[in-house]
């Protein structure tokens, strides 16, 4: 009797739980629910600073400089806005690119309309992709829609335009998304550039401060064009869901900075590390970058933000998960704050970084565990007898495996890796040196700021 009381309970029992594993409402639902465009499975990215870029300033003379950023691996060309730029509390002798006066015109000192169409083709004929910066929050303030629709701007409690609150953004006045004739007119202007001139999407500027519903039924409809790829500058999860392929990875910059010129070591990387892989939804793509436009404007450059360390802060931007960034100029050795609203041009040299870069890049390419999103693999961290000084993780997918081992300190460090999950045959990538991984613990002396990619050879 007692066996059959036990029976019938655990009949009951295990029917209950089976009923409940197939409930929908205990089902796992992926939280991203557009689609990432294919080709940027295993993407990079670089900057354009148009201004800048070259003494002429022009899309003509920038497209020179292509089969060289083809060659280093790159892949998506962002131009910073291409519009033309306010005159009225302009700031300085140029202005703000980000300070607009015509959302569907063309910055003339760049060009014009047919130059950046041929430019568009030029970059496409490549292989490459090239997105424009989209300045959705703010307008200039002699852009005409402050006299054709003044209801589109918020205003102060006296009825004046105003910049965006609490900013010291004093060339540009807010846009109010409460309104709907507003949000289709921005988004008909998004879709012009995509169907007029065939870009490939966008970053969207302070993407953070303009509705979630609006980007995602911008996403919507840009999609019905063709597929794109979206870009926020901002670090946020919500903006994954249903309009952004990735966002920017400010907390990795603040954090490698930290590891670096402020002397805390790999301990000041394991909290991004934690975060990225627990926090972030799965096939988000992170921005990954150790300068671009506003932090080589206003912070320093990448030579007095990490020092010592740049070097291996750029290996880790390439091998963590996300999407590494090139700022115009990186690869060139640029070691200054460019001027924001003045003429500036670059110097462009050889510099060794170009080949660290190209070298990154290629195997990014080719190698599965490296790839963007759910196409690559997800970090697992590699235990070490060092961690103050040593951070070391690993990423497979496919059969393809990487382990990045990199000393965040200005000491030689010993160090004994946890391997006994990982062994197998590796090549580090820069010196072709093979390492034999076979027991539970691999030895390794590292020079200050040495880094290691070692890959699984097969």
């Amino acid at each position: 009797m007692k066996n059959i009381l036990l029976l019938i309970m655990f009949t009951v029992f295990s029917g209950g739980v089976h009923a409940q594993e197939n409930d929908v409402r205990y089902q796992p639902k992926p939280y991203i629910e557009i689609t990432h465009p294919e080709w940027s499975k295993n993407a990079t990215i670089y900057e354009v600073n148009i201004r800048q870029y070259t003494q002429e300033g022009t899309f003509k003379a920038f497209e020179k400089h292509l089969p060289r950023l083809k060659k280093m691996g790159i892949d998506i060309i962002w131009l910073m806005p291409i519009h033309p730029i306010g005159k009225l509390n302009r700031k300085g002798t140029l202005g703000s690119y980000y300070s607009v006066k015509d959302f569907k015109g063309i910055n003339p000192d760049f060009g014009t309309l047919n130059d950046f169409k041929n430019l568009v083709r030029k970059i496409h004929s490549m292989g490459m992709h090239v997105i424009i910066d989209w300045v959705g929050n703010h307008s200039a303030w002699d852009n005409p829609l402050t006299r054709e629709h003044p209801d589109w701007y918020t205003k102060t409690r006296e009825g004046n335009f105003q910049p965006t609150p609490w900013y010291d953004w004093d060339d540009v006045i807010d846009f109010n998304y409460n309104n709907p004739a507003f949000r289709r007119y921005m988004t008909e202007a998004l879709k012009y550039w995509v169907s007029e001139t065939d870009i490939d999407g966008y970053r969207c500027d302070v993407a953070g401060f303009i509705p979630v519903d609006f980007w995602e039924n911008a996403r919507t409809e840009l999609d019905q064009l063709k597929p794109v790829f979206m870009l926020a500058e901002w670090e946020s999860r919500d903006l994954y869901k249903k309009s952004f392929d990735m966002t920017y990875s400010w907390t990795l910059w603040d954090k490698m900075k930290q590891a670096t010129i402020e002397k805390k070591g790999a301990p000041a990387l394991f909290e991004y590390m934690a975060h990225d892989v627990n926090s972030f939804p799965y096939d988000s793509y992170r921005m990954t970058f150790t300068d671009n436009h506003d932090k080589n404007s206003w912070e320093g450059n990448q030579f007095s933000n990490f020092g010592d360390g740049l070097e291996a802060a750029m290996v880790f931007c390439s091998t963590v998960n996300g999407m590494p960034l090139v700022y115009s100029g990186q690869e060139a050795g640029l070691d200054r704050s460019l001027a924001f609203f003045e003429k500036d041009p670059m110097v462009w040299k050889e510099h060794r970084f170009a080949g660290i870069y190209e070298t990154l890049f290629k195997l990014k390419h080719s190698n599965q565990a490296l790839w963007n999103g759910h196409w690559g693999g997800e970090m697992e961290r590699v235990h070490n007898d060092n961690m103050n000084n040593v951070l070391s993780f690993y990423r497979e997918k496919n059969g393809d495996a990487v382990m990045t081992v990199i000393n965040f300190s200005g000491q030689d460090a010993k160090v004994n890796l946890d391997t006994k999950y990982f062994k197998n045959k590796y090549k580090e990538l820069f010196s072709g040196t093979p390492y034999m991984m076979s027991g539970n613990q691999t030895p390794m002396t590292l020079k200050p700021w040495e880094y290691r990619v070692l890959v699984k050879t097969k």
